[in-house]
């Protein structure tokens, strides 16, 4: 008997499942229903044009919200230009610059070297007049002091 009432047990217990299952099928179907009429409800009581007034006001702040976005970019995009343009002519002139230091330099350069070309020009002309030879680092033979000639000149 108790395999007997197992079994009852059992099926009583699947048919309140089966009818658990049921009921919350139905008031899920239930709070549909309800929330379907709420909307059908509610799309009823629109007035179309009060509906259409929103959505033009909308529409006219969105439009206006645009054109001042576009202006600003528009501003923006000048100033950003300018400032290009501005830093473009600073880089252009910095080159300038540093060409104009460069030739400078090169010109000053020449003319040291030019003046030095002169004055080893001089010495050997000076030279040549008191009549003595070159010679570097190297002393006379015999001659420990130096020639009171050269020490005037030096």
């Amino acid at each position: 008997m108790s395999s007997k009432s197992e079994k009852e047990r059992e099926r009583l217990k699947e048919e309140y499942k089966d009818h658990y299952r049921r009921i919350k099928e139905a008031k899920e179907k239930l709070r549909r229903a309800e929330q379907k009429g709420k909307i059908s409800q509610a799309v009823q009581n629109m007035n179309a044009d009060n509906l259409l007034e929103s959505v033009d006001e909308f529409l006219g702040k969105v439009r206006e919200k645009v054109t001042h976005v576009e202006a600003r970019l528009d501003v923006a995009m000048d100033n950003l230009e300018d400032e290009d343009t501005a830093a473009g002519q600073k880089v252009k002139q910095e080159e300038l610059d540093e060409e104009l230091k460069k030739q400078r330099a090169k010109q000053t350069l020449k003319q040291v070297k030019a003046e030095m070309g002169m004055l080893y020009s001089e010495i050997e002309k000076h030279a040549e007049e008191i009549h003595t030879e070159k010679t570097i680092g190297s002393k006379k033979p015999g001659s420990d002091k130096q020639d009171p000639s050269t020490e005037e000149n030096s």
